[in-house]
């Protein structure tokens, strides 16, 4: 009897968890794993980090390299190859070389696609001059980096402030280039609460950003191949170099093209094991669909801690141990400067959209008992349903301190407390790193009150 072979398709977070759990549970199978690029197994969200040299060196972002795969868990991954097609009727796909152009098919008794996502970049030819940069892939993160030493760049201007932009804008004032942010919406941070999307950018300014809002990109200029200016409905601003951070969206289009079904955000959809609606076929990371776990709905949520669970989920199914992945609340957090912005659960705009009857309560408090040295300002943001009392989601922006205080409002989401029983949890005290009523906890007081 033949091997059961599993294709994967995409060697970063979601494809190399899946094959991974899949030699684990099955030392048998034959996994071959195509990825387009030169790198598996890297860390994407540490990319604004390294343009900004806290890390000294793109290899370390790499968690496991190709050979490692090979030599190590006999997973034959083959670097610089892009599946160009998928046959699910003679479930097989067609596989470009990319060094020679060499075609060929590959027959497959399960198909994991891991494709991920894509930055959105504007439909101008100019968006390919030298100096705008898009993170997609670690290649693009090395040659983001290599601009920063060799060209040199003076002034930069960032396009979007969502949470790539708002760390590149970081990591470009950290090597002291004049930067400028332009985003179109009222304030950055569109998963945020406008009020608390306001203390974000705030942050921005403090730490010297030129902060352009409810501005739209019309276009760029260029001077001999490179980029000279960012163009808005508004202004051009001078820039040796351009960020594009305006947002992303899943890379589905292999998976379309062969009548696999999307979802929100033409997403693939899949059930909780992974599975798409095509036989023998899965898909996991940040091309998929998700269910958000207090909506209830289908949504989009690309997301590293995601990827790596999905992957998981998928390899475990793919050796017949029934999992299910239970969702996703969208829990995130970045920073910027010393300032730190988490956020989880559903915001004041998204259960508008519901037609959910909630109420929200946002307060100012400290991070440390307010006589203990470094205490410094955070602000919490929560929201619950009107009748139940039931949390609907979080949001936090303070100091050194703050942002990881959403674990426990995602801890809470996930467990469907009210906000009485946020107030009535008994979470740990000490002036070092905290008041004696936690700033969740007091949000948690405020929102009752308001029920």
């Amino acid at each position: 009897m033949s091997k059961r072979i599993l294709v994967v398709i995409g060697g970063d977070a979601a494809g190399m968890s899946a094959a991974s759990q899949v030699r684990r549970n099955d030392p048998q199978r034959e996994i071959i794993a195509y990825e387009r690029g030169e790198h598996t197994s890297y860390a994407a969200c540490g990319m604004p980090y390294l343009a900004a040299g806290l890390v000294a060196r793109p290899e370390d972002l790499v968690a496991r390299r190709p050979e490692v795969f090979r030599e190590r868990q006999n997973i034959q991954v083959h670097t610089r190859h892009e599946v160009i097609a998928i046959e699910p009727q003679s479930q097989r796909v067609r596989v470009r070389r990319l060094g020679d152009g060499l075609e060929f098919w590959q027959a497959y008794d399960d198909l994991l696609i891991a494709t991920g996502a894509l930055p959105i970049v504007p439909d101008l030819a100019e968006a390919r001059a030298e100096g705008i940069h898009a993170l997609k892939d670690l290649a693009s993160g090395i040659a983001l980096a290599r601009d920063l030493e060799e060209a040199q760049p003076r002034r930069a201007v960032i396009i979007g402030g969502g949470y790539i932009g708002l760390e590149m804008a970081e990591a470009l004032r950290l090597r002291g280039i004049e930067t400028a942010l332009v985003h179109r919406g009222p304030q950055v941070m569109s998963t945020l609460d406008v009020e608390m999307g306001a203390l974000a950018s705030h942050a921005l300014v403090e730490l010297g950003v030129q902060l352009y809002l409810n501005e739209k990109l019309a276009g760029f200029e260029t001077q001999a191949g490179r980029v000279r200016a960012v163009v808005t409905d508004q202004r051009t601003l001078p820039a040796d170099l351009v960020i594009l951070g305006m947002g992303i969206r899943p890379n589905s289009d292999l998976a379309a093209a062969a009548g696999i079904p999307l979802g929100v955000r033409r997403a693939i959809r899949v059930n909780p094991r992974m599975q798409t609606e095509t036989p023998q076929v899965w898909a996991a990371g940040d091309c998929i669909e998700s269910l958000h776990r207090v909506s209830g709905q289908p949504t989009y949520a690309a997301l590293g801690t995601v990827a790596n669970k999905t992957g998981r989920i998928a390899g475990l199914n793919l050796t017949g141990v029934a999992t299910a992945f239970p969702g996703v609340l969208g829990t995130a957090i970045t920073k910027v400067g010393e300032t730190e912005i988490a956020r989880s659960g559903l915001q004041s705009r998204e259960c508008e959209g519901l037609g959910l009857d909630y109420t929200a309560a946002q307060i100012a408090s400290r991070t440390r008992a307010g006589y203990y040295p470094g205490t410094r300002e955070i602000a919490v943001r929560l929201l619950a349903d009107r009748g139940t009392g039931r949390l609907l989601g979080g949001q936090i922006v303070g100091g050194p301190g703050s942002g990881k205080r959403i674990d426990t409002i995602a801890a809470a989401l996930t467990a469907g407390l009210t906000a009485q029983d946020l107030v009535d949890m008994d979470l740990s005290y000490a002036p070092p790193f905290s008041p004696v009523w936690d700033p969740v906890q007091t949000a948690a007081r405020v929102l009752l009150r308001e029920s």
